[in-house]
């Protein structure tokens, strides 16, 4: 057996439940609402969000088969592109992708576990469990993939128990009058809820380490997106009618605030706890994934050579994720980072899905693509739709992207190896070093 491919189905699958159920579907519905101002229009939006999940996971599982290396989209785009696009991606990845998500997902945890310790400031609490996931991401392998399974059987146990309780609580939901539907905003909803589905593509920055991986990366990604969808619409169906909308709408904390509504302070304290432990397995797992991606950015001379790691865990890029992500946590404002990372992530996506597009037409059906050519189009048109709606409805945080983008690009013509060449065929470019198959 390859001594670097250590993590089995199991271990995969559960890397994109974690990735996935973190602060997004906790704080998420609250902006929602207060947009949509209608729970049955909410929950449209996290349905279409899981669908659109759902084609790019087969579209990724298809890449996966072709290209079963660790390194996500900055690998992808660098083999069907050009290695500038994937440099574009790992720039994103860096300081969007994980850094970014990762201090959302840190100050929701502070947010949710001030009940029991209410002397500490989000960003204290947020600080203290990044570091605590570092160190243990950095000890062993696999260690961190056994509390990595731990903690996510224990956040879907929890979904499941308070779904299962709030259902006997919840009064049927009330007649309402006909909601008016505007398309911008259930646009700009949907790149909100791209945030929490953000995850369903995690396996894929660990390709390199995961048993059999032509077979296992593409069932763990259907299956995590699937079984996460279906979660999602169910604890968001406690939470669009667990209240009367005015007190939900605008609420970060929206599921202490259902909590309160079903169960008074005791339930309210428990889901507190609750979800501060799913939070942290989602902090534990972006600690798990992001690391990866620079360690085969450093492989290639993208990076300093140091973060590379020829075995065992890639400590020194773990360390750098931590220091970004800290960076971001005391620096930015929570609804900035969600509006930011939904967004720079559907591009990078999207950019992906282009890639397995342009490799299907080169190599025909070679290249198996579920659902061709349907699955990647409609992936593709979704995205577009979207973000033309975010550019017009949110122009501020959409310029943010741009910069971040525009200084990517900025970086690639400072730092590019003379030596690359422009990718044929699907193939690498013609340089060796770590990380490579």
């Amino acid at each position: 057996m390859n001594s670097r491919r250590q993590l089995g189905l199991g271990s995969a699958t559960a890397l994109v439940v974690a990735s996935m159920i973190g602060a997004g579907v906790f704080t998420t519905s609250g902006f929602l609402l207060a947009d949509l101002r209608s729970p049955w229009i909410v929950l449209a939006a996290w349905a279409v969000g899981g669908l659109q999940a759902m084609l790019g996971a087969l579209c990724y599982g298809a890449l996966a088969r072709r290209i079963p290396e660790s390194g996500g989209e900055y690998l992808f785009l660098s083999r069907t592109l050009h290695p500038s696009a994937g440099y574009l991606a790992g720039w994103i990845s860096l300081l969007v992708g994980f850094s970014a998500p990762l201090a959302a997902m840190a100050y929701a945890y502070g947010r949710y576990i001030q009940p029991w310790l209410p002397g500490w400031s989000p960003a204290v609490q947020g600080t203290s469990v990044i570091l605590l996931f570092g160190v243990v991401h950095a000890l062993q392998v696999r260690g961190g993939a056994r509390v990595q399974n731990w903690a996510v059987g224990v956040k879907v146990v929890f979904i499941l128990c308070f779904v299962g309780f709030a259902v006997t609580c919840l009064d049927r939901p009330p007649a309402e009058p006909a909601p008016s539907f505007s398309l911008p905003a259930f646009s700009v909803s949907l790149v909100w809820i791209s945030f929490s589905y953000a995850g369903w593509n995690a396996a894929v920055y660990l390709g390199g380490e995961v048993r059999d991986p032509e077979r296992n990366l593409p069932r763990s990604l259907l299956l995590g997106t699937g079984a996460v969808m279906v979660l999602y619409l169910a604890l968001n169906a406690v939470f669009v009618w667990s209240a009367p909308i005015d007190q939900l709408a605008g609420k970060v904390e929206v599921g202490l605030v259902a909590g309160r509504a079903l169960g008074g302070e005791a339930l309210e304290r428990l889901v507190s706890l609750l979800v501060s432990l799913v939070l942290m397995s989602s902090v534990s797992s972006m600690i798990m994934a992001g690391p990866r991606v620079y360690v085969q950015m450093a492989a290639d001379g993208y990076l300093p050579r140091g973060l590379a790691a020829a075995s065992g865990p890639p400590r020194r890029a773990i360390a750098l994720q931590v220091a970004l992500a800290l960076i971001l946590l005391w620096s930015a404002r929570y609804d900035s980072l969600l509006t930011w990372t939904g967004f720079t992530l559907q591009l990078s996506t999207a950019a992906a899905v282009v890639g397995l597009v342009r490799l299907r037409l080169r190599e025909g059906r070679q290249l198996p693509v579920p659902g061709w050519p349907w699955v990647p189009g409609l992936f593709l048109l979704a995205i577009l739709g979207t973000t033309i709606f975010c550019i017009v409805q949110r122009p501020w945080e959409s310029l943010a992207v741009m910069v971040v983008l525009t200084a990517g690009w900025c970086a690639w013509h400072l730092h590019r190896p003379t030596s690359v060449s422009t990718p044929v065929n699907g193939e690498p470019p013609s340089r060796s070093g770590p990380g490579r198959a």
